[in-house]
């Protein structure tokens, strides 16, 4: 006969208070991250490319999920540190183990104008997912025909759509005072300054801050700071990819405000390779896509074959800061990879203004829970 039963049962030994502390410790960073890699996580914006749309300390939730989560490509790192280890300046992952890309289904794929996280292309020596976070807008998706006249976005022929808060360059003449302080902050008119003294400013505006400058009866004269069309320009894509291997003497008359018409490459789409077009996507083929791309006499050779036609494998994109005169875009170092895009900007939770003088004021109270346009 089994008298097991009639025996009381040991009491489960408690927990220390040090273990219970490691216990809830291990289990929020493992659910913080979880949260981080395949739902939402929080950004900030350290340059004014995005302004008047985003502004310098705005801090935002980008979702992972709008697009669909990207499963991590480098999976031995620091928890909650990107690429680097704050404090000791050392990396914070480990290539032991690489993953290959791949992207969980998502609510919705990636449109004209949504403003997007990606990690930046140009970052050949980091893995793709620890390259530094960049934040733009992004006004060319796969297939698009891009092209910008005289500081003007035309997408497939038609004018793009100007977000509210996009602003250019503009050189401003009074007739001689200075334009008071109170009425650049009334326009909310935070970038440029004097550039004689005789009245001429060079300022980056709103539409809505050109029209109150227009208006003041001190002003002359407000007139946009326009690079001339068929100005070649060594700085903007192709012509600043250094690393091409095709005919350089295959020059672009391009600039910021007079840039293609450029394609936009799609996955699957086959194109024609040629002298003309090989330096678009020269990178795409070789870097991003993973291929031998050798040119040996005027010939392409992918892969060994001598080939003059390429299909995509991935979707590309073409990203703008809506500061159109102080962005480093797509229009200067080329497309955005789908393997590069992070997540949709969805809102603003917190936006702390840094050169407020006064405590109460750096909070911007009105950006906090915005939605991002």
């Amino acid at each position: 006969m089994n008298w097991k039963f009639w025996q009381k049962s040991k009491p489960k030994q408690k927990k220390g208070f040090v273990r219970e502390w490691v216990d809830a410790i291990v289990f929020a960073v493992i659910a913080a991250t979880i949260i981080r890699l395949f739902l939402i996580e929080a950004y900030t914006i350290p340059t004014s490319s995005m302004e008047k749309s985003l502004l310098i300390g705005d801090f935002l939730f980008v979702s992972k999920v709008s697009y669909g989560p990207r499963t991590p490509m480098t999976p031995l790192a620091f928890p909650f540190a990107h690429h680097t280890i704050p404090g000791i300046n050392t990396k914070a992952y480990l290539e032991w183990i690489k993953l290959p890309y791949y992207r969980l289904p998502g609510f919705g794929k990636i449109e004209n104008n949504d403003v997007v996280v990606f990690n930046y292309p140009m970052e050949g020596f980091r893995p793709v997912d620890k390259r530094e976070n960049y934040i733009k807008r992004c006004v060319g998706i796969p297939g698009d025909k891009l092209e910008v006249k005289e500081g003007v976005l035309y997408i497939n022929d038609e004018m793009a759509d100007k977000p509210e808060g996009m602003q250019h360059m503009f050189n401003v003449k009074t007739d001689g005072p200075a334009i008071n302080n109170r009425v650049l902050k009334k326009w909310d008119v935070t970038e440029g300054g004097p550039v004689s003294n005789n009245g001429d400013y060079v300022y980056r505006l709103t539409d809505a801050a050109k029209e109150g400058m227009e208006n003041l009866p001190l002003v002359e004269s407000v007139t946009p700071v326009l690079a001339k069309p068929g100005v070649y320009s060594e700085d903007v894509f192709p012509n600043s990819d250094k690393e091409l291997q095709s005919n350089k003497s295959v020059k672009f008359s391009w600039n910021h405000d007079n840039y293609g018409p450029i394609h936009i490459p799609q996955k699957g789409e086959e194109i024609e390779l040629t002298a003309d077009n090989l330096p678009f996507y020269e990178r795409v083929i070789e870097f991003y896509e993973g291929n031998d791309l050798k040119i040996e006499e005027n010939r392409i050779y992918i892969n060994g074959v001598e080939t003059n036609k390429y299909t995509f494998q991935m979707d590309y994109y073409f990203m703008m800061g809506d500061n159109r005169h102080n962005s480093l875009d797509s229009r200067f170092w080329g497309f955005v990879p789908e393997d590069h895009i992070v997540g949709k900007a969805v809102f603003i939770w917190l936006s702390i203004d840094r050169n407020a003088t006064k405590f109460f004021e750096r909070i911007r109270w009105n950006r906090i829970f915005n939605l991002i346009d």
